[in-house]
């Protein structure tokens, strides 16, 4: 008998574990939002650089409203919401770590690498934190705020610089309009990061 229950109840067990993995019987935002970069580095292309030179870019650090997919919205100074029906594919940190990455490499002769590639020292490494990402309500704009810091090899030097971009969202706070605003001040930010960083 209790080899006839045990495959239904297994078969149970499944069904609610693959609904609560993809979202059977749940609320799945409509727009899962992504950031693409403006450059990217051409596929095939080799560089060579010694342990110093390299660059480390690292996940930034980011404030609690930020630690999540959903998007931002600062109503005032006090009140934050998010953007109906929106969310990002991943954490903001990671995907805007990634576009750093991939226009530095596009705009720079150096070789990039993220935290998790190198294997002995990471030679330079940018880190810094992701203040803002997201909507300032008062001004319908998407703001990018990142608090950059340079380390040196061996750690020897620290540089900081803040950058920060708005774009105009042109229209209300809805998922499309507000991704697109995002993405191209992203995309403003690290070609700053990159000017400053040099060649």
């Amino acid at each position: 008998m209790m080899r006839t229950l045990r495959a239904p109840l297994l078969s149970a067990v499944l069904a609610v574990t693959l609904s609560g993995c993809i979202g059977l019987g749940g609320k799945t935002p409509p727009f899962l939002l992504t950031l693409d970069p403006e450059a990217a580095p051409p596929a095939g292309s080799a560089r060579t650089a010694a342990e110093a030179a390299t660059l480390t870019i690292l996940i930034p650090t980011a404030p609690q409203k930020l630690r999540t997919t959903r998007i931002p919205v600062q109503q005032d100074n006090s009140s934050v919401t998010y953007v109906k029906d929106a969310q990002w594919v991943e954490a903001p940190q990671r995907l805007f770590q990634r576009l750093v990455s991939e226009t530095v490499a596009a705009r720079t002769s150096r070789v990039v690498l993220d935290e998790g590639q190198y294997l002995t020292a990471p030679g330079e490494q940018l880190a810094g934190q992701l203040m803002e990402f997201g909507v300032d309500a008062r001004t319908n704009e998407a703001v990018v705020v990142f608090q950059a810091m340079l380390v040196s090899a061996g750690g020897k030097t620290v540089t900081q610089r803040r950058f920060e971009v708005r774009e105009p969202i042109g229209g209300k706070v809805e998922a499309k309009p507000v991704g697109e605003a995002l993405t191209r001040a992203a995309n403003k930010v690290a070609v700053d990061v990159t000017g400053w960083l040099g060649g």
